[in-house]
Parts: C-alpha cells; sequence; structure tokens
C-alpha cells in the first residue's frame, strides 16, 4: 500500500473513532421511547376500531425505530465528506424522487393529497422526506463551494434560492404539499444566513414577498378561489375564529384545545385522554401534542419541550465545533429541521398559527419521517473532534 494511501486510511479512520456526543445521544434515545409510548397511548382507540388491535401503529412506529437507530450507527461509521462530492446528485434525486408519486401502481392518494408511494411487501412511504434531506445535502455542498459569492445579491442570494423552484413547484402542484414546501424553504433560508448571505437580502426580499402574500389573500378572501386555494382560505379564516366553522375546518383545532385545557398543570395520566376518542382526527399524527398535553399536562409539556431544546442547542454547538463548512452546515441543517417541526407543529395544536399538517419529530406516527429523521441523527450525535489537518486527502 502506498504512503498516501495509508495517510489516508489513518485520517478516516481518526474519522469513524470519534466518540459520540453522549448527551445528544440520551435525549435522542429518551424522545423516541416518549413518543413510541405517546403513539401507543394516542393510537389505541382508533386502532382497536379499525382492526382489533390497539398496539398497531406503535408496533409500525416501534419497527421503524429499530430500524432507524440501526440506520444511524450504521452510517456513523461512513465519512461525512463523500457526500458532499455527491450533492448535485442528491438534488437531483431529491427532485425525481418526487415524481415516483406519478407512476401508476406506485403514487398513492390519501385524503386527496398524492404525496405517498407503496412499494408492494415494503409499505409506504413520503418521498417528501426523502427530500428535505437531499436539499440539506445540496445546499451544504452548494454554499460550501461558493462561500466567496454569498454576499452578492445575485449569485449569492437570487441563484442559490433559484434552486429551490423545482421541487417547491413539485410538492405544491404534483403532492399539494404546502407544508414540506415552507419547512424546506426555512431550512434553506437558515443555511444561507449561517454560511454568511446577507440578511438584508432576506430582510426586503421577505418585505416584498409579505406585502404580496398579503395582497393575493386578500383578493382570494374577497373574491373566492379554486377548490384548492378555498380549503387553504378555510383554514385560515378557521384560525381567526374556529368556533365560527366548529363542524368543518375548525373542528379539529377546537378538540385540540379542549385536550389541551382539560390536561391541566399535571394531566389526566398516561393513557386517560378523552379527546382520542375519535374527538381528534388520527391523534397519532400531527395533533399528538393535544393527547400529551392532556395526559401529561403543563408540566409534561415543559419537560418535552426542555429536550427537544437540549437537541437542538447541542446540534448548533456541534455544528460550532465543525472542521468544515460542509460538516457545519449539514449539522445546522439537520437541527434547523428539527427546531422548525417542533415549532409549528406546537403553535399549530394551540391555535397559534393556521393548520399546516406538520408533524412532530419523534412523536407524530410516521415509519418514513422517523427512520430519516434517526439516521440523519448521526450526523450531529458523532463529535466533531477531528483538527482540520485530519480531513485534508
Amino acid at each position: 500500500m502506498s504512503k498516501a494511501a495509508t495517510q489516508k486510511n489513518k485520517k478516516n479512520l481518526k474519522f469513524v473513532n470519534q466518540p459520540f456526543d453522549f448527551l445528544l445521544c440520551v435525549v435522542v434515545f429518551i424522545l423516541l421511547a416518549l413518543g413510541i409510548v405517546m403513539v401507543l397511548s394516542a393510537s389505541a382507540p382508533t386502532a382497536l376500531a379499525e382492526d382489533g388491535k390497539s398496539y398497531t401503529y406503535a408496533g409500525k412506529q416501534l419497527m421503524f425505530g429499530i430500524l432507524g437507530l440501526i440506520s444511524m450507527f450504521t452510517f456513523s461509521k461512513i465519512d461525512y465528506r463523500i457526500y458532499k462530492k455527491l450533492y448535485l446528485a442528491a438534488y437531483f434525486a431529491s427532485c425525481g424522487i418526487l415524481l415516483l408519486v406519478l407512476i401508476p401502481g406506485l403514487g398513492v392518494e390519501v385524503n386527496g393529497a398524492l404525496r405517498w408511494v407503496a412499494f408492494p411487501g415494503l409499505g409506504q412511504f413520503q418521498p417528501s422526506e426523502f427530500t428535505k434531506i437531499g436539499l440539506i445535502i445540496f445546499y451544504a455542498g452548494y454554499l460550501a463551494d461558493h462561500k466567496d459569492e454569498l454576499k452578492d445579491f445575485w449569485k449569492g442570494f437570487v441563484k442559490p434560492l433559484c434552486f429551490l423552484l423545482p421541487p417547491i413547484a413539485i410538492l405544491y402542484l404534483v403532492q399539494n404539499h404546502l407544508s414540506a414546501s415552507l419547512i424546506i424553504a426555512m431550512i434553506t433560508c437558515v443555511m444561507l444566513i449561517i454560511a454568511g448571505a446577507r440578511m438584508l437580502h432576506f430582510i426586503a426580499a421577505g418585505a416584498v414577498g409579505g406585502m404580496g402574500i398579503g395582497a393575493y389573500l386578500v383578493y382570494k378572501l374577497t373574491s373566492g378561489g379554486g377548490e384548492g386555494d378555498s380549503f387553504r382560505l378555510g383554514r385560515i379564516l378557521s384560525f381567526l375564529n374556529p368556533w365560527d366553522y366548529a363542524q368543518t375546518t375548525g373542528w379539529q383545532v377546537i378538540q385540540s384545545l379542549y385536550a389541551i385545557g382539560s390536561g391541566g398543570l399535571f394531566g389526566a395520566g398516561l393513557g386517560e385522554s378523552k379527546q382520542k376518542y375519535l374527538y381528534i382526527s388520527e391523534p397519532q399524527n400531527d395533533f399528538i401534542f393535544s393527547i400529551v398535553a392532556e395526559e401529561l399536562g403543563f408540566i409534561g409539556c415543559v419537560i418535552i419541550i426542555c429536550i427537544f431544546a437540549v437537541l437542538i442547542w447541542r446540534g448548533i454547538l456541534i455544528a460550532i465545533k465543525a472542521p468544515d463548512t460542509f460538516g457545519s452546515l449539514v449539522a445546522i441543517g439537520i437541527t434547523s429541521l428539527v427546531a422548525i417541526q417542533v415549532i409549528l407543529n406546537i403553535a399549530v395544536v394551540t391555535s397559534s398559527i393556521p393548520n399546516t399538517g406538520i408533524p412532530l419529530p419523534f412523536f407524530s406516527y410516521g415509519g418514513t419521517a422517523l427512520f430519516i429523521l434517526l439516521s440523519c441523527m448521526r450526523h450531529i450525535i458523532k463529535y466533531f473532534t477531528c483538527r482540520k489537518e485530519d480531513l485534508r486527502n
């Protein structure tokens, strides 16, 4: 073996043998365990009514959780620099995988939305979950390679955001998946700011975009719209006064508020929720935090929020420790993914923002989301303790 190859193997070995962030690893395990327990509690009545088994949803969630942990520890042995070499491929794959829903026999429509793909013997998965991670890898690689251009308005602001247009268009027009579009856009903006883009560009674009969205909403509210527009406008109107739409778009939010209010300070007790008995639709999904509040109370909710805060804090610290720009941006992208979904989900169930259909990480039922989330946790659980010179080829 040549001297160069020997040195490279030693560098790879240094990366593979880096220690784990023990605190963050414990936090992930706690959130996973709490999530599975709450899925079992929230889904038991629905599962029992559907197939006579109260643990159907929890069993699937546990299976994907175990697979996710195996994937997490497997990927922790892979040098993350490999992904940087493939960031362009990750972008095209992220766009292409979204189109799988259009293939006859693969695409599955659920509740009027074409967002799932089904493979015989493997079950269903959401392509958008893979796209979120793929775009994080792409932007981390792109911004690392073009960091000298980020102060320029066209090259450092407009050009990077143009790459968002194809996946956002596919998500919105093909899958009718506005929530995923919002999350991806917000993560991209965070990564751009951290990479060095000017805040002034975001403020100016935000002001113009905000006025445009405001004008659009006023127009639609006064003139009506198509079926898709009416659906989203209905959510906005029900957010402003849900009791005027108590039997339609306001039902879910009202039941969520009843659940949260019923929990009080200490909660009704684990498994004692009343709103999960066919009041909140699919309580194991986006509104699972309402069941958490009802059963564990205000104290339980605060503890869970604090655990998420520790995960986000550790993720930021590890991003700071990363020896290169790519590793730092991937870590901050994944941390932002968790933080944004937690904030938006809790805001929705407390009726602080309109219902957007965003799941709560680790808690909401969904095998694809849980598997992908655990798999990418390896990037922030793994310490970046190696020196910059150790990463040079």
